[in-house]
């Protein structure tokens, strides 16, 4: 008979000793951002974030959460190929995108996690391509 681990401490022990948890970068601290942040710092990864309003990154950074003050800083702190997730209002995310591909090198991945009209994302798929970076909309 097969015992399994029960309980999220207990797999995050075995995630952590398999050397199974990620490091990923989320850019916007909303509701939905913010909550994912914490799941996934208490599933053991490593989170770097980052949002314009300065009390959402510290409230997370006091959470365990790596806190930035840029987009520039979030990238510095990230280990190559980056996981970059955004959870974003959709009217922002193409000035995002404008900052953040300059930053990027081939490999890295953008998580759209917003609610963006599919066609933009299609679109923004293609550019993220000519500069070898991963899109994927979630």
């Amino acid at each position: 008979m097969l015992i399994l681990p029960s309980g999220a401490d207990a797999v995050t022990a075995s995630m952590k000793d398999k050397g199974l948890t990620m490091q990923l970068g989320m850019i916007g601290l909303g509701r939905m951002g913010a909550n994912m942040v914490r799941r996934l710092a208490k599933g053991g990864h490593e989170c770097v974030v980052y949002d314009r309003d300065a009390q959402a990154v510290k409230t997370l950074q006091d959470q365990g959460a790596l806190g930035t003050s840029s987009i520039e800083a979030l990238i510095s702190q990230l280990a190559a190929p980056r996981a970059l997730w955004l959870m974003l209002p959709a009217a922002v995310v193409d000035d995002t995108l404008a900052t953040l591909f300059p930053l990027l090198q081939p490999g890295d991945i953008i998580i759209d996690g917003g609610n963006s009209y599919y066609r933009d994302d299609i679109q923004r798929g293609v550019d993220a391509r000519s500069r070898q970076i991963h899109y994927v909309d979630v």
